[in-house]
C-alpha cells in the first residue's frame, strides 16, 4: 500500500519517528486495554487480545506495559470506549478513513473535523470513501526473514491472496506485506509466525482498490493533514489511497 509505505518514510526522514514510536506504543497500550476490558485478560481466550499483544511485541514494547495496560483493562475506573469510522477527503480528492476509539463521541469528531478542515480537507458522510477501499487482512514482516519468493510460496500455502515488499527508509529496515481475507487473518498469521517467527503487525486494515497521485503543494498540505490526524489521542488508525513519487516524497522530507 504505497500511502502506508511512503508516509512512514516521510516520518522517517523529517526526524519525527520517535515521536511517532511514542504515538505507536500510546495507542497499542490503548487497544490492548479496551480489548483487556470487553474481552477479559486471558489471550487465549480473547481473540482481540491476543492481536493487541501480538502487535505490541511486534513492535519491540516492553512486557511490563502490556502487562500493565491489561490489568487497567481490568480495573474498575476504565471509560467505556466507542469506536467510530469517520470518512473524508483530502486534497487532489484523496479518500480517508479515519478509525477512532474514543470515551467521547463529541470530543472524537470535533477534533477529527477540526482536522479537516484546518488541512485543506472535508469530512463525508459514512460511506462516501470506504467504498473505494476493501477490508483485509495484513501481515507484516521484516525483509530478512527471506527472500521474496520464499515468503511468496509460504504466504500461499497459509491461505494469502497478495504479497508486496516495501523498501524501507535510511534505517529502517523494508518489509514483507502479506494480504489475506478478513476472516482468514488469524488462521494466516498463526501458518506464517510458526514458519518466520514473530509478526512486526497483523490487523484488519482498509486497503485502497486504486491510488490517487498527488505532488506539489496538494502533497505537502495532504501529508499535514494525515499528521494532524494521526497525532488525535482519539484517532487509532488513518488509511488513505494516495500515492506520491519518490521524488516528492525526497522534498516533503527535505
Amino acid at each position: 500500500m504505497a500511502g502506508h509505505s511512503k508516509w512512514a518514510n516521510i516520518q522517517h526522514r523529517k526526524g519525527r519517528q520517535d515521536k511517532a514510536r511514542a504515538k505507536v506504543f500510546s495507542k497499542l497500550s490503548k487497544e490492548i486495554t479496551i480489548a483487556s476490558k470487553m474481552g477479559g485478560p486471558d489471550p487465549d481466550m480473547n481473540p482481540r487480545l491476543r492481536l493487541a499483544v501480538a502487535n505490541a511485541k511486534g513492535q519491540s514494547m516492553p512486557k511490563d506495559n502490556i502487562e500493565r495496560a491489561i490489568k487497567k483493562g481490568q480495573g474498575g475506573d476504565v471509560e467505556e470506549y466507542f469506536e467510530i469510522r469517520y470518512e473524508g477527503f483530502g486534497p487532489g480528492g484523496v479518500g480517508l478513513i479515519v478509525e477512532s476509539s474514543t470515551d467521547n463521541k463529541n470530543r472524537a469528531a470535533s477534533d477529527v473535523r477540526a482536522a479537516f478542515s484546518k488541512n485543506g480537507g472535508n469530512m463525508g458522510e459514512t460511506g462516501s470513501v470506504s467504498f473505494m477501499f476493501d477490508q483485509v487482512g495484513e501481515i507484516r514482516f521484516p525483509l530478512s526473514i527471506g527472500d521474496e519468493e520464499a515468503v511468496l510460496e509460504a504466504a500461499i500455502e497459509a491461505g494469502a491472496d497478495d504479497v508486496a515488499h516495501e523498501e524501507g527508509g535510511e534505517d529502517e529496515e523494508g518489509e514483507h506485506v502479506i494480504y489475506c481475507a478478513r476472516d482468514a487473518l488469524a488462521e494466516v498469521s498463526e501458518a506464517l509466525q510458526a514458519r518466520f517467527g514473530e509478526a512486526k503487525s497483523a490487523n484488519i486494515i482498509w486497503k485502497p482498490q486504486n491510488l490517487i497521485e498527488v505532488d506539489g503543494d496538494k502533497a505537502a498540505t495532504l501529508m499535514k493533514l494525515m499528521e494532524a490526524l494521526e497525532d488525535l489521542d482519539d484517532v487509532a488508525n488513518v488509511y488513505a489511497n494516495f500515492d506520491i513519487s519518490d521524488a516528492e516524497m525526497d522534498k516533503l522530507a527535505s
